[in-house]
């Protein structure tokens, strides 16, 4: 069985990979490379911890 759109549970780990991805880029541009993956690993878990949030609250 399908869930409907409306029930259907959203998925974070994008976000958390997005965001390693970005911030390590990013800080291989500004010479900080372990400084951008854990602020882009920071960043992409606050984001999916609300997604979660948000969607439990449904």
């Amino acid at each position: 069985m399908t869930k409907d759109r409306s029930t259907a549970a959203k998925a974070g780990g994008f976000l958390i990979a997005t965001g390693v991805l970005l911030g390590a880029v990013g800080g291989v541009i500004v010479g900080q490379a372990s400084a951008g993956f854990l602020l882009g690993l920071a960043a992409g878990a606050g984001l999916a911890l609300f997604l979660w949030w948000r969607d439990r609250r449904r």
